[in-house]
């Protein structure tokens, strides 16, 4: 009995001691936040930092964590990690919000665009991709998108004045359909009703990384991804709450006021953000505009594995179209404007709801659903031609008359899009399928306009509208895609990569007008299909160096304008582009020294030119082709603790092989408005004394280019200055952003025609002055 009574003694010893120190252990729970965007941070890993102890746990989908640690107490010090983040540690005294910040290795980097919305490290992706994060983004603080794409090595944005636009990535400057601009991965715009400036509809209010691929990806996204793919992946919800105002302007009538609110609770995201911007008395004469965008998003996590998330993006857009001036205007810098009612005038809604669900740990699904309503009116200045011309040797017509047009182009769009990733345990392979289709009926007409031209002062002052109707079409346009992406490590240094996508363009055009060589074709069905592969490879020498290799092909199937305005019968094929191209990457002296560099070599086939027909008259056909070489170059210092400097440029050549136009050969010349040389070179300074400040200088050039396809002309090119100096305190903001410093006089764009020379007018020096603040941080610290 007393050996019994002993045990039972001793048992209940035991029991109350261990119970007594459960009870003194404190389970620690928090969250893992991205200190930037303030975004959850899924996926993260927290550990104990001794090692004899084993706890640790992963953050979950809204970024919290919870630790009930076996080790008695003892473990009070954990690391975080995190694909793309800096790794940190914390003592469990400290406050339960962690954030991280993004890393400073550029191999580290993650990137989602390649992969269709997929992330990937930098190093294990073989193509010329660069981003431009959300870091950059906030501290330039720019007006316009081309103040941050041109950071990107190859690209060269050219502004139009109040967010219009031109591109050029691996292309001339241009307004074709060569380039594909997404939002979180998501067309702006439906395949065949390009717009070369959809950029304006976007919010980059919204916007918190942009992401660009340079070179074709139509084996991922289909049509006009040829030149680059431009992906603005806008925030999520935010962990912490985040009620920001900003606003700004500067002294050419530049003024803009954004917002951005975000908060999550429980199961729930809410974001809300948007901005106005308007100009008003320019330096240039009849160039006002305004433009309001708000984005609205809702998230909801049904479980750590099934998450909905609904976007919407409502925006208005007016701005007065000057058009280009003459060269008299430009040689005697007159700042006045031929035009006095010309507009163009965007608005629209885009709305996608996107539901994902992750089988396993390997497996994940994705349906998307989308619905876009979009209308673009014009009375454009590029359709305004003089009655009086000279025809042959003499001028006819009359001096104070014009002809002009006003049109409209509306389009609604129905498409869903599913996408599934499993991986495998063979070689780390993974793969990517999905469907999609897009269902985009659209209507356009156009009207004659008589316009009075005053012969004193040059200026078209009046229009008169008429019951004369030019174009007036409606199309349906279907299209549907299939595509598979493979990928597979055969060595551990080595990845591989392959992609094929088929998409069949179905266009039923219906002529509202009797057909004419100039209001277009007879009621008709066309149809377009094509299979686009790419294969690649990566290989890292080490964790420090590699390389990359790919093949690629891409294709535009022709625009509605170009299949059926103007001409009597169809009969157009879609331009294919074949890319050969090689890169790699190299990191030195711990990251502080880091180079990306790829050779490209791009041949376009097929393409739509202007042919002369035996009786005289133009009619689109498939018979140019092209070539585009060139080498792109990323080079990022940090010389110093308190220094970054970066260097992005590229040296490329762009030649007509196969070029007959209107009857005129351009064969073996140089594209016009190509410039063999760019780069943007960026210096910041962000003194560790001076907590808070920052100073950064910026210079943008642009090489000599001829300015005609017969290579009779060429535009020197220029270079331009920025300053930007600003201060951070806490939610307060303040910054004075100092554009063309040297007050250069130059033109964005240059052209020659037969007409004479254009010149797209640079702003003069302006001084934009800002002001943001965070109510939410003032709110947490009162508290």
């Amino acid at each position: 009995m007393s050996l019994l009574y002993k045990m039972i003694t001793g048992a209940l010893l035991l029991s109350l001691y261990t119970a007594s120190h459960a009870q003194d252990l404190k389970p620690f729970k928090g969250k893992i936040v991205d200190s930037l965007t303030l975004e959850p941070i899924a996926g993260a890993t927290i550990h104990c930092t001794m090692k004899e102890c084993n706890c640790g746990c992963t953050s979950d989908a809204n970024g919290g964590f919870h630790i009930n640690c076996s080790c008695n107490n003892a473990c009070t010090t954990f690391v975080v990690r995190s694909v793309g983040y800096q790794t940190v540690k914390f003592n469990t005294s400290d406050a339960t919000v962690i954030y991280l910040r993004q890393t400073t290795s550029y191999l580290e980097n993650i990137v989602i665009t390649a992969n269709r919305g997929e992330s990937a490290k930098r190093s294990e992706t073989p193509v010329a991709i660069a981003s431009v994060n959300a870091k950059t983004i906030q501290e330039t603080k720019a007006t316009t998108a081309d103040q941050l794409l041109n950071k990107v090595s190859g690209v060269n944005m050219v502004s139009l004045g109040n967010e219009q636009h031109q591109m050029s990535i691996r292309q001339p400057i241009t307004t074709r359909s060569l380039f594909l601009y997404l939002e979180d991965g998501i067309p702006v715009r439906t395949s065949g009703l390009f717009n070369h400036n959809a950029i304006l509809e976007m919010n980059m209010a919204a916007v918190k990384i942009i992401e660009v691929i340079k070179g074709p990806s139509s084996s991922l996204y289909g049509s006009e991804a040829i030149g680059g793919v431009v992906n603005f992946i806008t925030a999520a919800p935010a962990a912490l709450p985040v009620l920001k105002l900003s606003l700004q302007g500067n002294n050419i009538g530049y003024k803009r006021v954004d917002f951005i609110s975000s908060l999550s609770h429980n199961k729930w995201g809410f974001s809300l953000s948007g901005y106005h911007a308007q100009r008003r008395n320019g330096f240039i004469e009849y160039s006002d505009f305004n433009k309001g965008t708000i984005t609205a998003r809702a998230d909801y996590r049904f479980s750590g594995k099934t998450q909905l998330s609904n976007s919407i993006s409502w925006f208005n857009y007016y701005s007065d179209m000057s058009g280009s001036i003459d060269s008299i205007m430009f040689a005697s810098k007159v700042f006045q404007n031929l035009q006095t009612f010309t507009y163009r005038k965007v608005n629209g809604i885009r709305y996608h709801s996107t539901l994902s669900h992750n089988w396993t740990n390997q497996s994940r699904s994705t349906v998307t659903v989308l619905y876009r309503d979009n209308l673009i009116g014009q009375n454009p200045a590029y359709r305004v031609k003089d009655d009086y011309r000279r025809v042959g040797s003499v001028f006819i017509g009359k001096k104070d008359l014009a002809h002009g047009e006003i049109n409209e182009s509306v389009f609604k769009s129905y498409a869903v899009m599913a996408q599934h990733r499993q991986e495998l345990k063979w070689k780390r392979a993974a793969f990517i399928t999905g469907i999609s289709m897009d269902l985009s009926p659209s209507g356009y007409d156009a009207r004659y306009l008589r316009i009075k031209k005053d012969t004193i002062s040059r200026k078209y002052v009046s229009y008169q509208n008429t019951d004369s109707s030019l174009t007036d079409y409606s199309t349906r346009l279907n299209n549907y895609a299939a595509f598979m992406h493979f990928e597979f490590y055969p060595f551990k240094k080595m990845k591989i990569v392959a992609s094929l996508r088929y998409d069949y363009f179905h266009y039923v055009f219906d002529n509202n007008l009797q057909p004419s060589a100039f209001s277009g074709s007879s009621d008709t069905l066309s149809s377009f299909k094509r299979l686009s592969p790419k294969i690649g490879f990566t290989y890292n020498f080490s964790s420090q160096a590699g390389l990359y290799a790919n093949y690629s092909e891409g294709f535009v199937p022709p625009q509605v304008t170009e299949l059926y305005t103007g001409v009597k019968v169809p009969d157009l094929n879609a331009s294919v582009f074949y890319n050969y191209e090689m890169g790699g990457w190299l990191a030195l002296f711990k990251n502080k020294l880091y180079a990306d560099v790829s050779i490209y070599h791009l041949q376009g086939t097929n393409e739509i030119i202007s042919v002369k027909l035996d009786d005289g008259s133009f009619a689109n056909q498939n018979a140019g082709k092209t070539l585009h070489r060139g080498i792109e170059l990323g080079l990022n210092i940090l010389p110093l603790k308190d220094i970054s400097f970066r260097i992005s440029g590229a040296c490329s050549q762009h030649k007509f092989v196969q070029f007959v136009e209107k009857g005129i050969s351009y064969n073996g010349n140089e594209m016009n408005n190509a410039p063999r040389y760019i780069y943007n070179t960026e210096l910041w300074f962000k003194p560790s004394c001076m907590r808070g400040w920052r100073l950064g200088a910026e210079m943008q050039h642009v090489g000599k280019y001829f300015t005609d396809p017969q290579n009779t002309a060429t535009y020197k090119g220029y270079n331009v200055l920025n300053l930007r100096i600003g201060y951070q305190l806490r939610g307060l903001d303040i910054w004075l952003n100092v554009l063309n410093v040297t007050d250069n006089y130059y033109s964005y764009l240059t052209s020659k025609s037969s007409f004479g020379y254009s010149y797209q007018l640079a702003e003069p020096r302006n001084f934009n002055l800002g002001l943001a603040y965070d109510f939410a941080k003032f709110i947490k610290t009162k508290k």
